[in-house]
Order: C-alpha cells, then structure tokens, then sequence
C-alpha cells in the first residue's frame, strides 16, 4: 500500500485527521482486518477493525472517495470486515451515518463512554 497516496486521496477528500503516511501504516499494520476499494492504482475507499480476535470488536476508519459514493463501495468493505469477525460483538462509532449502519445490522446501543488520552488527532 502507497501510504502517502492514501493521505494524499484522504486530504483531498477533507477526512484527513492529522496522521502521517507512517501512522496510517502503523494503524493498519496493527488492525485484526483491513479492505481497500482501488479503482486502479486510485484508493476509492477503506475499513479496518480492531480485535481480541475471540469476543470483541471495533470497526474504524470507514471511508469511500466522495465521488464514488452510493454505489454500494462503503458496504462492500464493512461486509467484508464483519466476515471477518463472525461471533463477535462489533461496536463502531460515528456521528452522521447511523442510517448507513442500520442498513448493515447495526443497533444503537445507550451505554458506552470514551476518553481521550493526550492529544487527538485533528477532527476528520
């Protein structure tokens, strides 16, 4: 994977959150699954999951080029990642797309909490 030109096709996009080629590597190097949308040598779109591989799992940095969207892409890869996690509980976060992921199974749930430590990233 060209991690720059990921960077690259996410900033301009405006869902660049601040982390460098190196980190985006790191990221994905340490994810349970990872799944690209390539059209060409272009990187369209992106999921990835975080897990413990036996009960609990997270999904995170879902994203598909905005002029490729609605075209089924973004369900594709989630599709692919919860194959990969058959048996486990999947949680996610998002603040816009809750209709995207009822669409996939997904509830909303009332409990959870979160915490930043340090400093984050730029907002996405």
């Amino acid at each position: 994977m060209d991690w720059a030109r990921l960077k690259t096709e996410l900033g301009a996009d405006n869902f660049d959150n601040g982390r460098t080629p190196e980190q985006y590597q790191r990221s994905f190097a340490a994810s349970y699954s990872v799944c690209f949308a390539l059209d060409g040598e272009r990187i369209i779109g992106k999921a990835r999951a975080l897990s413990d591989g036996v009960c609990n799992a997270y999904i995170v940095d879902v994203w598909t080029q905005s002029d490729y969207r609605r075209q089924g892409i973004a369900s594709s890869l989630v599709k692919q990642i919860l194959a990969d996690l058959q048996g486990q509980h999947v949680c996610l976060f998002t603040d816009d797309q809750q209709t995207f992921y009822h669409r996939l199974g997904f509830e909303e749930e009332t409990t959870g909490m979160s915490q930043v430590i340090g400093q984050w990233l730029e907002k996405a």
